[in-house]
């Protein structure tokens, strides 16, 4: 099928508008940024939303987002201050904060971030020794943050925080480590075992301390009890003795008491007299033995002699 001219030339008429419209509307979306040249030099910034360009005029030359981008630092060898070869890896959080700055104080803020993070870890770790550069990442990451936000300044981009991601120690290194790890972990078991032993041993001797203080206050108040046992019985057999010779005196002064006095004297002559004769084979007689009522007489006279009061 021919086409005829005037077809080419309203073909080509609309191309060159669809094309126009497409150069002169221009979309931005959320949380980005357009950077417009015209004529090849620096026009404005365009923010979200939609914008109409100037076609054939103005072009977008760079294309921002100004959302928070995670950047990784690629694996690095460093030297620590103890001359220990570590291999170290991190990641860095930056976003982008003036889009112009962006696109002409620096070819590639990126390339250029990453780069600068290296240099500066490495110039970080070989200021520190091994053992340190594991408790010191918060050091570590806060000095390449320093660097970064300083250099990163004219570029349009602020750096937000750096993580050191992985440390990767030779071989020979991770076996010392682990040996040391491990003979620390052993001696710290042995002190806690050497602990644990003190305490019990403490606690048994307090242990025996307070029974042997209980037992000695329990001996003490025991004495104590049976002293006060010993001195009321003691009292008490006084206070009867006493109240029974009190009874026997009233008795004696009563009509008809010297007779049982004597009666009962002679019971306990007789009496023992004859226990006397029981016990042993050699029989002594008192020569007043024919005489008993004169002894009872005599015993009895004694008994008023105490019991009248002296002139």
């Amino acid at each position: 099928m021919d086409i005829d001219f005037p077809t080419i030339v309203s073909l080509i008429i609309l191309v060159i508008i669809i094309v126009a419209l497409a150069k002169t509307a221009q979309i931005v979306p959320q949380r980005s940024a357009f950077v417009i040249e015209r004529l090849g030099r620096y026009a404005k910034t365009l923010d979200a939303g939609f914008h109409l360009l100037i076609p054939f005029v103005d072009k977008v030359a760079y294309r921002h987002t100004l959302k928070e981008e995670a950047i990784d630092v690629p694996q690095q060898a460093c030297v620590t201050r103890d001359n220990i070869q570590i291999h170290v890896d991190g990641v860095i959080y930056m976003q982008v904060i003036d889009a112009r700055l962006a696109s002409y104080g620096i070819t590639d803020y990126r390339f250029a971030a990453i780069q600068l993070a290296q240099t500066t870890l490495r110039s970080v770790i070989g200021k520190i020794e091994l053992d340190k550069s594991f408790e010191e990442r918060a050091v570590i990451n806060e000095k390449v943050v320093e660097a970064l936000t300083e250099a990163a300044e004219p570029w349009g981009v602020k750096v937000l925080r750096y993580e050191v991601a992985d440390i990767v120690l030779p071989e020979t290194i991770r076996d010392a480590l682990e040996k040391q790890m491990r003979a620390e972990r052993e001696r710290r078991a042995v002190v806690a075992e050497s602990e644990g032993e003190r305490e019990a041993k403490i606690n048994v001797s307090e242990g025996m301390k307070q029974e042997m203080i209980n037992v000695s206050e329990g001996d003490m108040q025991k004495q104590i009890n049976e002293a006060r046992g010993r001195a009321e019985e003691i009292t008490l057999i006084a206070d009867a003795t006493a109240s029974g010779i009190e009874r026997i005196a009233m008795a004696i002064n009563q009509p008809g008491g010297a007779d049982a006095v004597s009666l009962r004297i002679a019971e306990q002559y007789v009496g023992e007299f004859g226990k006397l004769a029981k016990e042993t084979n050699t029989l002594i007689l008192p020569a007043e033995l024919a005489d008993i009522g004169g002894v009872v007489a005599g015993l009895t006279k004694t008994l008023d002699q105490a019991r009248s009061p002296k002139k």
